[in-house]
């Protein structure tokens, strides 16, 4: 079980996910926030919960559909938001925008446009701990199509072989862009690639934050033991295109439908109430505060000032 305030953090941090993509793509069709974004909607348990169980020493990677993990981190919504709309008060100076925002001192070393990307970063950085001696561990999101990618093999081997504290966190929502698993890989359940380099393996809902939650309590204390890696594939949806204005004719407004019944915050709603954790006053407060803090995170955005056009090249390169 998830004791009382732990999970009222996670239905919190669940509906700040879910605002702040909404917000993201009102901003968006509004011509407001330039340059497309890939939102998390309907994938919230995931990042929500996984990162419950980290401190900002702790270190994640993300993908190309972040904002949840970096949220999820511990990021500030503002500068978040800042750095979607290209400013400077974002958290790479506008540099990075949707798909590159990371934040160092959360132990967020960053989303990744490249699929698969961010897989051998947080293996480094698993690495980096075992070798300060330190109990770090490193989380690495991605999606079921980078499990494709020969990176994914090699750091997956070389974490087993070392031993390292990093947990690896697949999202399988069913597509690829534009391509279903079962056209573009070779098993139908990801999870049991696991096996082949020697690391417990977990398929579970990746819409129930109770069963996200106990498998990460298995992984974090093998890490935290010396015992390696594990791996987790959570079964999840996009509720949205791949990208803003994706036409989506590779899938069904009934299948969508069907998993937008499976709501993961609607999920948790429903049982905080039958189970008298909290009354449904409390629970719509908590989502106005969302709504808030999103409100306040645009705000802080839009009045943030455009990088200045003299130092664009700072930050780009690294001079010894």
């Amino acid at each position: 079980m998830i004791e009382k305030e732990r999970l009222i953090s996670i239905y919190s941090m669940m509906n700040k996910i879910r605002k702040f993509e909404e917000k993201a793509l009102s901003l968006f069709e509004q011509n407001k926030l330039r340059g497309s974004v890939h939102l998390y909607i309907g994938e919230e348990a995931s990042a929500a919960t996984i990162c419950s169980h980290l401190r900002d020493e702790d270190y994640i990677t993300s993908t190309h559909r972040g904002h949840g993990h970096c949220i999820a981190k511990g990021a500030d919504l503002g500068r978040a938001m800042a750095e979607l709309m290209g400013k400077e008060t974002g958290y790479c100076r506008g540099r990075g925008g949707s798909m590159h925002i990371a934040d160092f001192s959360k132990g967020n070393l960053g989303a990744n446009a490249i699929v698969g990307g961010g897989i051998p970063i947080a293996v480094g950085g698993a690495l980096a701990a075992k070798m300060k001696g330190t109990d770090q561990i490193a989380v690495t999101f991605f999606g079921d199509g980078a499990s494709n990618q020969g990176i994914f093999h090699e750091a997956l081997n070389l974490a087993s072989v070392w031993k390292l504290p990093v947990i690896f966190i697949c999202e399988n929502n069913g597509y690829g862009i534009s391509v279903p698993l079962r056209e573009s890989t070779s098993v139908e359940d990801i999870y049991v690639r696991a096996q082949g380099y020697n690391m417990p393996g977990y398929c579970i809902d990746g819409n129930d934050v109770f069963a996200i939650d106990e498998a990460m309590k298995k992984a974090v204390e093998r890490a935290k033991a010396g015992d390696g890696p594990t791996f987790i594939e959570m079964k999840t949806y996009r509720w949205l295109g791949h990208w803003t204005g994706d036409p989506q004719p590779y899938r069904t407004k009934e299948e969508v439908a069907e998993w937008k019944e499976k709501c993961p915050i609607k999920r948790l709603r429903n049982y905080m109430i039958e189970n008298e954790i909290l009354r449904e006053e409390e629970l719509d407060d908590i989502e106005k505060e969302a709504d808030k803090a999103v409100e306040e995170a645009a705000n802080f955005a839009f009045e943030s000032p455009q990088p200045d056009t003299a130092a664009v090249m700072e930050d780009i390169f690294y001079e010894i």
